[in-house]
């Protein structure tokens, strides 16, 4: 394998001093730098061109640097700074291979570049400086000990810049002597020595740092190596030695210094690229504030691309999607497991960065994080306050409903789904975030306590209802029924059936208002208003009632006036009283509108009724003239009774009793008429003296009759049909309504009537004779007598009941109603 292979060489800085930032990370991301975090080394190397700088780093760390070609002379290779990483070391080793000094190319003695601030091989030397761990200067063994030689302006040129840095860092300084002599190191190495500190005394120090001794600075390490033309396997060899001590150059006792101001390798680009800019700037570099200033934006780099991550993975939006449309169970876990794991991402790739910077960006990070969950968050609460509100409206229901008392049935689910409650916000909990959840626990518990106000309200409704419904049942008919029998005792029933009911409900009621729990104070005024409803109902029929008085007293005075004691209708036959069926009547119409007349409830006295019977009935007995003058009706309001029982004040019953009368003065009238006209109907026979001027008249005509039986015959047979016309024509009924109508009636039906009877008589005679000649009527008067009661249309229909004695007047029904 080619030892080559793997260093991917990059021109960092370009002879112009360009930064190649592009080439650097690239290079970063071949060799993997950034996943080193402070497991690191950087090495650089200075020395005179044409010193065998890039040969001596190709075989020390197996390079590919670009080379002088010797037999083409001496010549600038190197341009600028480049980079390298060192193959087959650990832990990963970056060189870089600085352009070298004292070159023609320059165009300018090295002494004068020195004294030029802005001198590129001074720019590069303290870039190398403030980048590297350690630093090698490549130096010609012959040049030890002069004065003038090359390795002076050099060291020189490296102790100036040093001390450019604020805070350094204590760095490396491995001087390697190349084409080593026959004198031992350990005589060149005190003189070596000797003149870097010489040269370290002469070096301009700021006044902090005049005592300042060399061994604050650097470590000085010296090697020797043999010359690569004439002793090549013998420079080989000690290259290898001298490979090795690279090898775990970081590790405590190490060949890298402290390490103090190290950046973390994903920051390496940025800081190298921000170093550089400082150094072209012709500004001190203040490493410290460099290292904060690195750490600051690499930090944010990295929560910036946590955040990012964390936002488009997969997991979170998965559950952000979930929550959406319900619980999560395990959301705060779930939730918590993720920030866990962004954080501690960060964590890795933050944390060889400066303490402060990576912690404040950390809790930056941090608070993005729950800034972003925080909707998330809230919303499995509302959904956890949904639900759970809803498993306690229906468990609250079925507890309800299996007869738990309700503020028992309230109680206990309110505990029980506190608890759930809590449980479930405890498992929606973020660890990483302090939210409190007081807010919508409080929320919770006030839902709870107004869908316990409506439901008991709902439940307090229903039973008033409930109670309500039996009271209307239970008062409202029966109460509608006392007030339309009216009589001395209705009231009396009323306030008994009234107290029996309002107590009967007020007990269940209180009793099933026990389950509510509730103060006395709001029992007893629940309980008042189902009395004062029962009241309504007893005092709203009779307000009913009030206003159909006048129909009620004429159904009352109809009722009584036209069926007798046993509710059979009257047949005005002429026996009857009709002024005292009337008055009976009269008196009980009226006392009807006594007991409308007012509200008495509350057992109150009243004269109402004597004073309706005194003023409307017996008005004209015993009164006084001076009494006479003065009307007990002519008045607004009853004596003793408070207006707001009035029903019908004394001038209102006054005026219903006029009218009353005027409206029923017609069925007295009928009545009246039906009377005399069935006296009429039924005086039939002729006056006596007629009765005896026939008998003496007659007398020639019996005898006759008597000497021939025959003619008793034709009379009989003439009397049937005599009957049956009778009947059929309805003669007495026609006769009712006058003279002159009944003759006109009974010529228009006459005709009618006995071409009926004789084609009934006619249809008979042809019907077959009947085997059984016991049923064959051959009577001829018996089957006349058998036509007596055949009904025949006629042109005016009558509603009268026919007697052997004549018609009967009836009364009408009684649902017929008087107009």
């Amino acid at each position: 394998m080619d030892k080559e292979a793997g260093c991917c060489s990059t021109h960092l800085i370009e002879g112009d001093g360009t930064f190649n930032a592009q080439g650097l990370d690239d290079f970063i991301k071949q060799v993997k730098l950034a996943e080193c975090g402070l497991s690191y080394a950087v090495v650089a190397i200075m020395g005179p061109q044409s010193s065998g700088k890039s040969t001596l780093l190709n075989n020390l760390f197996y390079t590919n640097f670009k080379e002088m070609d010797a037999y083409r002379g001496r010549s600038q290779t190197t341009k600028g700074i480049w980079m390298a990483r060192c193959v087959g070391i650990e832990p990963c080793t970056i060189v870089m291979d600085l352009e070298g000094t004292d070159g023609r190319e320059r165009g300018e003695a090295i002494f004068l570049v020195f004294e030029d601030d802005t001198a590129f091989e001074k720019q590069s030397a303290l870039f190398a400086l403030a980048v590297s761990d350690i630093v090698l200067i490549n130096m010609w063994c012959h040049d030890i000990g002069r004065e003038q030689a090359a390795n002076k302006p050099l060291l020189k040129t490296v102790f100036q810049v040093m001390l450019r840095l604020f805070s350094p860092r204590k760095t490396t300084l491995m001087f390697v002597i190349r084409d080593k002599t026959r004198t031992p190191l350990e005589n060149l190495e005190p003189v070596l020595r000797e003149d870097i500190q010489k040269i370290w005394d002469s070096v301009p120090k700021p006044e902090a740092h005049k005592q300042t001794p060399l061994s604050e600075f650097f470590n000085v390490e010296v090697v020797a190596l043999s010359s690569f033309e004439e002793k090549e396997e013998q420079f080989k060899e000690q290259v290898a030695n001298l490979r090795q001590r690279f090898f775990h150059s970081i590790a405590p006792n190490g060949l890298a210094g402290d390490r103090r101001g190290v950046v973390p390798a994903s920051g390496f680009s940025f800081s190298a690229q921000q170093i550089w800019e400082v150094i072209k700037e012709n500004k001190d570099l203040d490493l410290p504030a460099h290292k904060v200033m690195v750490a600051t934006v690499r930090c944010e780099e990295i929560a910036n691309e946590k955040y990012s991550l964390f936002v488009t993975n997969q997991d979170w939006c998965d559950l952000e999607e979930a929550v959406q449309s319900h619980i999560v169970p395990g959301f705060g876990r779930k939730l918590s497991s993720m920030i866990d794991s962004c954080l501690s991402s960060y964590d890795e790739e933050a944390t060889y960065f400066e303490d402060s910077v990576r912690s404040a960006k950390r809790r930056q990070l941090e608070e993005k994080l729950i800034q972003l969950v925080q909707p998330t968050y809230q919303l499995m609460l509302e959904h956890i306050q949904l639900e759970t509100l809803d498993k306690f409206k229906k468990s609250l229901l079925d507890a309800l409903s299996g007869g738990l008392g309700f503020a028992n049935a309230a109680r206990d689910c309110t505990g029980s789904f506190i608890r759930i409650f809590e449980e479930q916000c405890k498992d929606a909990t973020i660890k990483q975030a302090d939210w409190d959840s007081a807010k919508i626990r409080d929320k919770f518990a006030r839902d709870i306590d107004s869908h316990i106000a409506e439901v008991r309200t709902a439940k307090l409704s229903e039973l008033n209802a409930l109670y309500e419904s039996k009271l209307k049942e239970a008062l409202d008919g029966p109460v509608g029924a006392l007030l339309e029998g009216g009589g001395d005792d209705t009231w009396p029933a009323i306030r008994k059936l009234f107290h029996h009911e309002t107590k009967t409900a007020v007990s269940e009621f209180s009793v099933s208002l026990s389950g509510f729990e509730m103060d006395e104070k709001t029992n007893e005024e629940i309980l008042l208003k189902l009395e004062n409803y029962a009241r309504g109902i007893v005092e709203g029929k009779t307000k009913e009632e009030a206003a159909k008085a006048l129909y009620r007293m004429k159904e009352r005075f109809t009722s009584l006036f036209n069926h007798d004691s046993d509710s059979m209708p009257r047949i005005w036959t002429g026996k009857e009283d009709i002024r005292a069926i009337t008055k009976t009547a009269r008196s009980s119409s009226l006392k009807l509108l006594s007991v409308l007349a007012a509200i008495r409830l509350d057992e109150d006295v009243d004269k109402i009724g004597d004073t309706l019977v005194l003023a409307l009935v017996d008005h004209k007995k015993g009164a006084s003239p001076s009494v006479s003058l003065r009307d007990p009706l002519a008045s607004s309001a009853w004596e003793e009774v408070p207006a707001t029982k009035t029903l019908i004040t004394p001038v209102q019953c006054k005026s219903l009793w006029s009218q009353f009368q005027r409206e029923t003065e017609y069925t007295i009238t009928q009545a009246i008429a039906s009377q005399e006209a069935n006296k009429r109907n039924n005086n039939w026979l002729p006056p006596p003296w007629a009765i005896a001027a026939l008998v003496i008249l007659g007398f020639n005509e019996f005898m006759t009759l008597l000497r021939n039986p025959l003619w008793l015959l034709v009379i009989f047979v003439g009397y049937l049909l005599s009957k049956a016309l009778w009947v059929q024509l309805d003669i007495s009924g026609e006769f009712r309504n006058g003279m002159l109508p009944g003759i006109l009636s009974l010529s228009t039906k006459f005709l009618p009537t006995v071409t009926n009877l004789l084609r009934k008589l006619a249809e008979e005679g042809q019907k077959p004779v009947s085997a059984n000649p016991q049923k064959t009527p051959s009577n001829p008067a018996h089957m006349l007598g058998s036509y007596q009661g055949v009904e025949i249309e006629s042109s005016t229909g009558s509603s009268n009941v026919t007697t052997e004695n004549g018609p009967e007047y009836t009364s009408p029904p009684r649902h017929v109603k008087e107009q």
